[in-house]
């Protein structure tokens, strides 16, 4: 049985979708809080219209909520030495998760960031 056009052009917005939420995080070293509120946008219009966006948007919010509080953590051991490195690898993550996951996503994989708390499921 043939897949049906409809459902092989919703399938192509999805992964194009995913993509771009994944990539959308980039906004905040454009905007302040625009790493925040365009991954959260397009998360919360596109996924009643592309049911499968929802997953990447929970993966993504996931990441976002626990860098922040990696972040706050790794701050305050600053005063101990070790948040300064911690701080490092965390701007590297911060960089290189999102682009594995936009390049998973243009593939069609939901692939969870690693370290990344689950707070939205």
């Amino acid at each position: 049985m043939l897949p049906d056009a409809s459902s092989e052009q919703q399938d192509s917005q999805t992964r194009n979708w995913a993509m771009i939420l994944h990539l959308s995080q980039f906004a905040g070293y454009l905007l302040p809080f625009a790493g925040l509120l365009a991954p959260l946008i397009i998360w919360q219009v596109k996924k009643t219209e592309l049911p499968a966006l929802d997953e990447h948007g929970r993966i993504v919010m996931n990441w976002i909520v626990s860098a922040f509080i990696y972040a706050i953590v790794f701050s305050v051991l600053i005063f101990v030495i070790v948040g300064i490195p911690l701080l490092i690898v965390l701007g590297v993550l911060a960089i290189a998760f999102p682009i594995i996951g936009a390049v998973k996503a243009s593939s069609g994989v939901a692939w969870r960031y690693p370290l990344s708390i689950r707070l939205f499921g």
